[in-house]
């Protein structure tokens, strides 16, 4: 498969997944607002310092207020990670490679970007902003069954999957860590039912909230933690997006699971197999967010070693 097609088809999957997560990003926040007994407006600051484009929003909006911040992570066209942004990227990435990849695909990316663009026009109220970014994860997922349904399941399929699956692990590990380091305005509220009704909220903005309720019966930071981190079987965890990466990864490569030919395998492989024997307490020891931001670095590393090895263009003497 040529570098480009490959390369198109991990970024269309990218920013399609990237967009879903901004919507689930946003989404823990307006959950609150709309459930919560009490005023969160000035929880909005940390949704923008996780996404590290603080100095960006300061410097063209400077109040962080829900107005301003979902703008900026869902509508803003200057902000290369915004949905709207996302979202027209995948559409030129599918154009690109609209031989390869199946009508039904190029169809349903047009109708994504279409219904957003079409929503950016209109001042909407939280709750029909809800709805919208209800939408939007719906859409994604379609995207996802569409092309799970009607594309070869080759190089191209699996290269889609890694990035899907590596967006989605970097997105969850944010989301927790919005509420696991800054989100709680006071150690005091810990344990508190502004405290359940967050940590339930993130859960919902993961669609893991039914998910993790047949596993355990209350809430318990900690649990929350460990389903999200660490369960194998739930679809949007950290682990689970790892394995099936790695699977992926070994289609390409036909390399042997559990052995490594190349740096993509190696940095993979080293953090999939770590997340195999590392205990919640282990976790808790280091500290979540000292845990979780150092998940993300690697997880950055991970995404310039593919780079590297599949993509760039290397010149021959």
């Amino acid at each position: 498969m040529l570098s480009r097609v490959a390369d198109s088809i991990y970024w269309l999957n990218r920013y399609v997944e990237r967009a879903e997560n901004v919507a689930r990003f946003v989404d823990v926040n307006l959950n609150l607002l709309l459930d919560s007994p009490v005023g969160v407006q000035q929880q909005w600051r940390p949704l923008i310092v996780t996404t590290g484009d603080l100095a960006l929003f300061t410097e063209k909006y400077g109040e962080f207020n829900s107005d301003n911040v979902i703008h900026f992570l869902t509508f803003d066209k200057d902000y290369p990670n915004s949905i709207v942004s996302c979202l027209q990227r995948a559409r030129e990435n599918a154009r690109s490679i609209r031989e390869v990849i199946s009508s039904e695909m190029w169809e349903q990316i047009n109708a994504f970007y279409l219904m957003v663009t079409e929503a950016s026009q209109d001042s909407s109220s939280l709750i029909e902003l809800s709805s919208f970014f209800a939408e939007v994860k719906m859409a994604s997922h379609l995207f996802a069954g569409v092309m799970d349904g009607t594309m070869s399941h080759n190089e191209g399929w699996h290269f889609g999957q890694i990035g899907r699956l590596l967006e989605r692990a970097d997105k969850v590990t944010r989301i927790l860590d919005v509420k696991y380091f800054i989100l709680l305005p006071s150690v005091h509220d810990v344990g508190s039912t502004l405290d359940e009704l967050q940590w339930i909220a993130l859960l919902k903005s993961a669609s893991a909230y039914e998910m993790y309720r047949k596993r355990q019966h209350r809430i318990s930071p900690q649990e929350v933690a460990q389903f999200l981190i660490l369960e194998r079987e739930f679809p949007r965890s950290l682990q689970f997006c790892l394995l099936q990466a790695e699977r992926s990864l070994h289609q390409i490569t036909g390399c042997t699971p559990g052995m490594w030919t190349d740096p993509v395998e190696r940095h993979l492989g080293k953090l999939r197999s770590e997340l195999d024997f590392i205990t919640m307490d282990e976790i808790m020891e280091v500290g979540i967010h000292e845990f979780l931001d150092s998940v993300q670095a690697r997880l950055n590393q991970l995404g310039k070693v593919i780079f590297e090895s599949f993509f760039s263009f290397k010149l021959t003497a």
